[in-house]
Parts: structure tokens; sequence; C-alpha cells
């Protein structure tokens, strides 16, 4: 009959819905033990007897120092430094954006972002991957924005006074990537980077020698 093939299906999601609580309430959270690796699943856990409150609260999102060339400072709060928020998949940074400061274009290959804007006014955008669409808004504080993970964006502190802003991620450690940091900060030789990237050489030597690069 109908209603016997709709009480198995019953049956059977109730005891798949038991069987998540049960995982749930066995492992509450995996705070991270710093004195281990990190690994593509991130940290092992601490023993639960090591475990206090205080891995649970942090208090290092404090304002940056923005006094270098990008005039901006990025505080995380990933795993590496709160271990909290360990296999949580969620994580928090801080912006700090001087007058005319940038976080240049960059990607989190691990997790998307949701930035709040705290104070100022923030240019923001990103690229998608496929057409290279163009995402620009200009954010004032108490706006929200999403980056999606992987693609390409940035922000620009467009006002005239500081910017504060918040990143929120749906990772413990969204890792980064910058792309000006990843063609010039390193000692991919010069003559590949012209041929890959249509730049001059001359134009090649000057932003590594800006940004710490070699060859």
């Amino acid at each position: 009959m109908a209603w016997k093939g709709q009480y198995q299906i019953t049956k059977q999601l109730s005891k798949n819905i038991f069987a998540m609580v049960v995982y749930a309430s066995v492992v509450d959270f995996c705070v991270a033990d710093l004195s281990l690796p990190n690994g593509p699943a991130g940290y092992s856990c601490k023993k639960p007897s090591t475990v206090t409150e205080n891995d649970f609260a942090y208090s290092g999102l404090v304002p940056g120092n923005t006094s270098n060339i990008i005039k901006a400072a990025v505080t995380p709060a990933f795993d590496a430094q709160f271990p909290g928020v360990n296999g949580l998949g969620i994580s928090i940074a801080r912006l700090d954006l001087a007058v005319d400061g940038v976080v240049p274009m960059h990607t989190h290959p691990g997790a998307s972002e949701i930035l709040v804007v705290i104070k100022g006014t923030i240019c923001a955008g990103f690229i998608s991957s496929f057409d290279n669409v163009i995402y620009l808004k200009t954010l004032n504080k108490g706006d929200v924005m999403v980056f999606p993970q992987g693609l390409l964006h940035f922000q620009i502190n467009s006002g005239t006074t500081i910017a504060l802003a918040y990143a929120s991620f749906g990772s413990a450690n969204p890792g980064l990537q910058i792309t000006d940091f990843a063609f010039f900060k390193n000692n991919l030789p010069t003559e590949l980077l012209a041929k890959t990237s249509f730049l001059d050489i001359a134009q090649i030597k000057k932003l590594k020698a800006v940004l710490g690069g070699t060859n």
C-alpha cells in the first residue's frame, strides 16, 4: 500500500536525521592545534581537555598599519590567528584603508567573501571568470558586497577620509593570492613574464624593483 511506502521513507529519514544529530553532538568543534602543521583540511584538533573559552574569543582585530605602498592593512582572524574557527567554515578580517589606500587585485581560492563597510567610502569590484564582466560598486557606511570564491576582486578607498571594513569568509582559511605580488614579487624570469603578460621588459623590471622581485 502507498501508506506503507510513505512510512518506510519517513522512517529512513528519521534515522538519517538522528544519525546527523548524534554525529554533531560527538564533535562540537575542532579548535586548531597550532603546534602541528596546517593541511588541506585545516589544523588537527587540540585535545578537548586543553580547550578553554579563550580559544573561542579573539582580540586581535585592531587598527592596522597603513604606512606602506598600498596605504592599506588587512588584519586576519583566520585559523592560524583564531584557533576557534578551525573546522567551522568561517573567518573574518579587518580592512583599514588610508586615503587613496587600495587592496590590489587578488583572489581567495578557498572561500567566498562578504564585505561590510563600517566607516568611509570604498570602491569595490570583481571580475567574472568566463566573460570577464566587471561588477563595480561604490560602498558607503553600512553597505555590504559579496565576492564569489576564486574571482579576482579589489577594494579602493574612494573617499576623502579613512575607511574601515570587515570581511567575512566561508572558510577558516580562505587563502590569498595578490596578482601584483604573484607577477612581480618573485624570481620568475622577466623574459617569460613579458611573453606571458604582454608587458614590456622595462615596465616589468620597474615593478619588480618596487615589489622585491628578481630575475
